[in-house]
This record gives structure tokens, C-alpha cells and sequence, in this order.
């Protein structure tokens, strides 16, 4: 990427306790709110902390089936088992829906809450509800701008205007000319960041278009009528690793020569960019985003601890593609990257 556009403003650190965090994976932790994160890989075995025992409930914006949030999550239960952490995880995609959530951690008297900040305005009051009922609040993922706002301990994710330039460059390096930006979340402040980041920087044209994320038959039907109404366009952006292979199957479908690069993965988007079906993915590092999320509360309530010294700790944008997906993809298989 172009590490000219990182801000200068931004510190990029990262909790000791983390360094071998995309290696481990959550067994052996309690969890409610929804189905379990999927297994793979092997058990964790980084050992527990002999500290008092916990409960900290991490509450997002996840649509139903989007592989993303089960990385999370498998980061966000490794930090609680080795955090002797009881883990309440629970989502909902409508702000009103995730801000009650909050609500409700807060009214069980959880010791501590990681939030994203999808919608802000509708979940900054309820995070500074938490923090006036003295429970400390660690936002990650969405609300790089806005954590300060909700009163959190910390911010860990990326800085995803600079995300969504640092993919336009390499899309100029390309040779593309006409990419469609698909957002799958109307609203979502990071998505909406990403195609930003995108326009900005890329040198030919740019169409943003929004989909429903939670339907992906609606998902194709969309982008094939785009696909077929416009062939000059030659480059789709997706902000999601599902979004990406449906994306594919659109392609096909509508005739369209396009080419496709991502945000994110799962297993099946680094087999894609293996076999090059998808260019490159900009990844966030969905995993240690939970992981971090989780251990930040625990070091702020064991020793009252922060990390970033003020400023978001960023987890991305770093780029998978063909010169590096050989390393990548056993993690992918493992379901933690």
C-alpha cells in the first residue's frame, strides 16, 4: 500500500499479550447471544490468567451469515479464555436493536462492553450510559472517528478511507477504469468510508451501489442488472468476503469481463485469490480486532492499562494477493483470518 496516506496521526500498536494472536483459537469460553463461532484449528493453548473472573459482553452490527463476525468472534473468545473471561456475545444489524443490546449488558452489570460503532449517533448514548455506570467500553471494527465521543478505553480496527485509497492505487496500478464500489449495509459509517476512500483516489470512474448483505439471491440479482445495464464497468469492489463471491457468481451470469478485489476473507476468498478468481483483499485483521478488543478491557480492569496512548490502534489495511497468499491461507482454513 501507500504508506503516504497513513495519517500521521495514527499509532499502530499492539497488547504483548496479542503477538501470537492469529495462531490461537478460543476453547473452552463461555458464550451466549447467538451460535457459536465455527471450529478449526487447534485448541488454544496459550494458558489463563490466574485473575479474578470476569464477564464482558461484546455486542455488534453482524448480519445473519456474514463469515466475518465468526472471526471475530474466534479472536474475541481466545482473549476471554486466556483472560478467564466469560464471554456474552450477541448482534443485531438495526442500530436502534444494537443500541438495547448495550442497554442491557449494562443493566446485568457486565465488568466490561467491546462495541462497534456502526450507526454512531444511535450508539454513542447507550456506550455513554456504560461508562457513567462505571464499566469500562473498548470500541473496535466501526467508529475510528468517534470512540472518543462514546467515552471507550481504546479503538482497534483500520482507517478505512485510507483503506479504500490505498486499493484505488493499486487499482490504478492495475489499469482498471470503471469500478463499482458495492456497499451491502446502507448507512455503516466504515463502508460508506471505504467507497470514499476509493473515490478519492482512484483515476477513472466510480459507481457506488447498495445492496441488502443479508440477502444474497437479491445481492446477485442486483449486481448482474448493474453488470448487464453497464459493461464498461471492469472492476467490482466488494466490501465483504461473501460479497465478493456472490459477486463473481454476477459476473458469470451477466457476461461482464469485471474483475473483482475485496475487503476481507474467508476461506473460500483465499482459495479464489489462490486459484486468481479475486485480484486482492484488503484485510483488516477481523481476528486480532476481537482479540484486542477483549484483552484491552481485562488489562484496563486488572491494572488499568490503555493502549494506543491516545489515538486508534489500527489492525489494517494490509494486502493479501498472489505474492503472499501461501501464508496466508492456512489461517483462512483455520477460520481466523
Amino acid at each position: 500500500m501507500n504508506r503516504s496516506r497513513r495519517s500521521t496521526r495514527k499509532t499502530v500498536l499492539v497488547v504483548a499479550a496479542a503477538a501470537t494472536a492469529t495462531a490461537l483459537l478460543a476453547a473452552g469460553c463461555s458464550s451466549t447471544g447467538g451460535a457459536k463461532a465455527a471450529s478449526g484449528g487447534s485448541a488454544v493453548s496459550a494458558g489463563k490468567a490466574g485473575t479474578a473472573h470476569m464477564t464482558f459482553a461484546m455486542i455488534t452490527h453482524a448480519a445473519p451469515g456474514d463469515t466475518f463476525w465468526d472471526i471475530v468472534r474466534k479472536g474475541a473468545e481466545a482473549a476471554a479464555a486466556k483472560d478467564n473471561v466469560t464471554l456474552q456475545y450477541s448482534n443485531d444489524q438495526v442500530a436502534s436493536k444494537q443500541a438495547a443490546l448495550v442497554n442491557n449488558a449494562v443493566a446485568a452489570k457486565v465488568d466490561g462492553i467491546a462495541l462497534t460503532l456502526s450507526t454512531p449517533d444511535a450508539i454513542i448514548p447507550a456506550a455513554k450510559q456504560a461508562e457513567a455506570a462505571g464499566i469500562p467500553v473498548s470500541a473496535f471494527n466501526q467508529g475510528e472517528s468517534y470512540w472518543q465521543q462514546a467515552g471507550a478505553i481504546g479503538y482497534f480496527g483500520s482507517d478505512e478511507k485510507v483503506a479504500g485509497a490505498a486499493l484505488a492505487d493499486r487499482l490504478n496500478t492495475l489499469g482498471a477504469k470503471h469500478d463499482l464500489c458495492v456497499i451491502q449495509q446502507q448507512g455503516s459509517v466504515a463502508l460508506e468510508d471505504r467507497c470514499a476512500g476509493v473515490k478519492s483516489s482512484f483515476k477513472g470512474t466510480t459507481d457506488t451501489i447498495y445492496v441488502n448483505g443479508a440477502d444474497m439471491s437479491s445481492v446477485l440479482s442486483t449486481l448482474e442488472a448493474k453488470l448487464k445495464q453497464d459493461s464498461s464497468i471492469d472492476q467490482v469492489t466488494a466490501l465483504g468476503a461473501p460479497i465478493a463471491l456472490t459477486a463473481l457468481q454476477a459476473i458469470s451470469a451477466a457476461g461482464s469481463s469485471a474483475k473483482v478485489s475485496t475487503f476481507d476473507l474467508n476461506q473460500q476468498a483465499a482459495a479464489d485469490i489462490k486459484s486468481g478468481k479475486i485480484e486482492f483483499s484488503v484485510d483488516q485483521q477481523p481476528y486480532l480486532e476481537g482479540y484486542l478488543a477483549v484483552d484491552a478491557l481485562w488489562l484496563y480492569k486488572i491494572n488499568g492499562d490503555t493502549v494506543g496512548g491516545g489515538k486508534p490502534t489500527l489492525t489494517g489495511p494490509a494486502f493479501v494477493d498472489s505474492s503472499n497468499i501461501s501464508a496466508v491461507y492456512q489461517y483462512a482454513v483455520n477460520g481466523t483470518r
